[in-house]
């Protein structure tokens, strides 16, 4: 889901009930006198149901207190490397585009945010038959783009089919790989259509080839949002998508800024996900996490109406700001599913006693207190996240017991390898505190025997760089939410075989023969149960060959100004809900 590079939501043989999150810690916009930290392992999880057709029927719920107009700023570090839908599958692109982009599920925040999938341009959230190898959508009457022209079907089936396209390389490829006839067609811009896609009237069908009863949940993926046919550019769709929700791009400054107004052409009746309070959003980048903190701190001009999608307070902040009963008021405290990791590239460091001994050798313990301390985060040991649905305890390289890293034990595993003075390339983002990450990183692996050489890679194309099967990096930093909550959305496309390929999430290239069967044994499995029992093993086995380095499971702090209305957290997306935000007078 990067930052949380994606996002998450149901178990795998659960005929669409209910889903396990995690729950909010506190809300920034009703403040908190609570010092205590937040516990990853210990957090509550709740239920993301699907919603009914009446919870599908626009508008979205009024926010108590919320008023019309003004303007939401951000203060945030970098720029979106994506923004058309195909491309989405960073965390931080699918939360911006929220406002513009309309799928045909999505998620209904409640005032706590808590999260309801429900149809956002469909009708309701799915109709499944087949045992969940067909699925029938009905699509709403009065949605209109930008321009006041009418959502037709040639948009829903184009965007599907787009899919396909060869510079498609970047979104998820559930859809891709689920559809029947999906491995051979090539999208539609030679005029073939893809035949298991079917439309009838105002209904559109899928047809897959496994019985997916957690398809409606896939859809609600940024990823899959409409794309109007006749404004299709193809790669240059990238900078400017067309817009169906509430707001529209009015300007963009690539690597500066970014402004949202309002699309005259939105009907809130036909939308019950989002609200649209400001009349403008203009986001703002190039701001380290310090600076920005720094600014809601001091909270003057247009800062009091600021927030951030990806910054949250500087680590150098932290103590300062969530021990202020006052400033604390304004930051919202939230347990996230996502698991940062280190994946290691195995077509370059093939010796799983290297990629054994680089696990001994990291030092958590100082990573977590450049990040913060134990309020930011809680130390990993695995790949799944605590709170989600098939995480299994283990610690398989002493990591809780010797969180600063053994050395020692690393050196002999390099020493029994014949490759001490391994050299590794470790790519980072460029950030006042991934440097200081880097050094503490580089100063641990050569004590344990490596020769480390650091490179930097610029923040906004970070993920398609390290994306790119034929890169120059042994070690790159990485994080995963899952994209519904279960092992499925983690481990198909991070550690499948199947899934090596440029813009693919298995950055670690890993294809182990073992590993991608258990991989398809566990996704067949519909006991809930015994599915769990199952992913925790993967994680497991997984972690014995060593692919990636799991560093800490995240607490997000997100700092606000004054004058921003209802911050609350999109569980559906995990990240701020901007279209629940307003401007207080």
């Amino acid at each position: 889901m990067s930052f949380s590079r994606r996002n998450f939501l149901i178990a795998t043989g659960v005929a669409a009930a209910s889903t396990t999150v995690l729950s909010a810690c506190s809300s920034g916009d009703k403040g908190s006198n609570d010092n205590s930290v937040p516990s990853v392992s210990k957090a509550k999880t709740m239920n993301i149901p699907v919603g009914t057709k009446a919870d599908s029927t626009g508008p979205a719920p009024e926010v108590p207190g919320a008023v019309k107009g003004g303007t939401i700023y951000s203060l945030d570090q970098f720029d979106m490397d994506h923004m058309d839908p195909a491309q989405i599958y960073v965390s931080t692109e699918q939360a911006i585009t929220r406002p513009i982009l309309r799928g045909l599920t999505g998620y209904k925040v409640d005032d706590k945010g808590g999260a309801t999938l429900v149809g956002d341009v469909a009708t309701d959230a799915g109709t499944m038959k087949n045992g969940g190898k067909t699925w029938t959508f009905t699509i709403k009457d009065g949605i209109k783009w930008e321009d006041g022209s009418d959502l037709s079907m040639d948009d829903v089936r184009h965007t599907v089919e787009r899919l396909f396209a060869s510079f498609v390389t970047e979104g998820p490829r559930y859809v891709q790989q689920w559809m029947v006839g999906g491995d051979k067609y090539k999208g539609p811009y030679d005029g073939k259509h893809l035949d298991s896609l079917e439309i009838s009237g105002n209904t559109v069908t899928f047809n897959l080839t496994e019985p997916r009863t957690d398809f409606n949940y896939t859809l609600a993926m940024a990823g899959y949002s409409m794309v109007n046919k006749k404004k299709d550019t193809k790669e240059k769709y990238d900078k400017r998508p067309f817009a169906l929700g509430p707001y529209k791009i009015s300007d963009r400054q690539i690597g500066k800024s970014l402004t949202y107004v309002r699309n005259d052409h939105w009907d809130p009746k036909t939308d019950s996900i989002r609200n649209a309070y400001p009349d403008k959003f203009i986001f703002q980048f190039g701001f380290q996490p310090v600076a920005s903190t720094d600014r809601y701190i001091a909270d003057r001009g247009n800062d009091q109406y600021a927030m951030s999608i990806f910054n949250e307070v500087a680590a150098e902040r932290v103590a300062q700001v969530l021990t202020n009963a006052k400033l604390k008021q304004r930051v919202l405290t939230q347990v996230d599913t996502v698991t940062y990791y280190w994946p290691i590239n195995t077509t370059r460091i093939k010796d799983v006693k290297v990629r054994q001994a680089i696990n001994y050798a990291w030092p958590l313990q100082q990573l977590q207190t450049i990040r913060g301390g134990a309020a930011s985060s809680e130390m990993a040991t695995t790949i799944l996240s605590p709170v989600t649905p098939g995480y299994e305890k283990f610690d398989l390289y002493g990591k809780i017991q010797k969180p600063g890293g053994d050395p020692d034990k690393a050196k002999a595993l390099l020493k029994e390898a014949g490759k001490v003075g391994q050299k590794l390339v470790i790519a980072y983002q460029q950030s006042d505190n991934a440097v200081k990450q880097a050094v503490a990183i580089k100063r641990a692996l050569e004590a344990a025997g490596f020769q480390v050489v650091n490179q930097q890679v610029d923040k906004t194309t970070f993920y398609t760089q390290i994306g790119k099967i034929d890169n120059s990096y042994d070690l790159f930093a990485a994080g995963w939410s899952p994209d519904w909550p279960n092992g499925y959305s983690v481990f198909f496309p991070c550690w499948d075989g199947k899934n090596i390929g440029d813009g693919r999430s298995n950055y670690a290239q890993l294809n182990d023969p073992g590993v991608n069967k258990a991989i398809d044994a566990a996704a067949k499995i519909a006991d809930v149960a015994q599915a769990n029992k199952a992913w925790g093993e993967v994680d497991r086995q997984i972690m014995e060959l060593a692919p990636v380095v799991p560093d800490y499971h995240s607490i997000r702090n997100w700092m606000h100004g004054s004058k921003v209305g209802n911050v609350v957290y999109d569980a559906g997306n995990t990240c701020v809900a901007l279209c629940k935000l307003y401007a207080k007078k």
